[in-house]
């Protein structure tokens, strides 16, 4: 059974902190591959993304390159609508309606699942690995919407890894991570204030942000 990773996200800029977080999800979980997904219009920021949809998705297709297992998807920016996850989630089942699918989060996006549309099919039609965050325990996803989802969280055993026997009522898989603390606000302001991006991001990506003069602005 293949076992796909899904990664959305703004990812504006993509950054070493999501590359090395997935590369942490892939090793443990025994992940077949990670799809990048760059959201269009994510519904649950107050504010837009910074640099066009066009531009993070090629960022994110950059990053990707020379990494196993990674690759961007343009599932979302495609569409040209709000990124909702539910959506996303039948288009990918539907191109790979064999595969066992995982969404990978953040804990601190997690927490937010109650606001997603449609957020009990989307817990029914896949699974969630939930990382750790800079700043936010694990734990607290068993916390959320009031504990209903206790039941079905627990700790992803990495034996056999995500392909192998899953606990029957376990949907959401807890997996502390060696989380960067790096941040794609931070990097925009130091673009805006003309410092390097060294150790932040790939250097094929420092090298779009400099040529098409991106977060130049304010």
């Amino acid at each position: 059974m293949e076992t796909i990773g899904l990664f959305g996200g703004t990812f504006d800029p993509i950054h070493l902190g999501h590359l090395r977080a997935a590369a942490e999800v892939r090793r443990r979980a025994r992940l077949d591959r990670v799809l990048f997904i760059p959201s269009y219009l994510p519904p649950h920021k107050k504010s837009g993304a910074v640099a066009s949809a066009s531009d993070r998705l090629r960022m994110v297709g950059l990053a990707c390159r020379g990494h196993k297992g990674f690759k961007a998807s343009a599932v979302e920016v495609e569409a040209g609508e709000k990124s909702y996850s539910i959506l996303t989630l039948r288009k990918i089942r539907a191109l790979s309606p064999d595969a066992r699918l995982f969404f990978i989060l953040g804990v601190d996006a997690f927490l937010d699942i109650g606001t997603w549309r449609e957020y009990q099919r989307v817990l029914q039609e896949c699974f969630f690995i939930i990382m750790g965050r800079p700043g936010f325990e694990l734990d607290r996803a068993r916390d959320v919407l009031n504990g209903k989802l206790r039941d079905s969280i627990g700790p992803l055993v990495t034996g056999e890894g995500a392909a192998g026997p899953l606990p029957p009522q376990t949907r959401i898989f807890l997996l502390p991570i060696r989380a960067l603390d790096i941040s794609s606000t931070a990097i925009r302001e130091r673009v805006r204030r003309g410092e390097t991006l060294d150790g932040l991001v790939p250097g094929a990506v420092d090298a779009y942000i400099r040529e098409h003069q991106l977060y130049r602005g304010r």
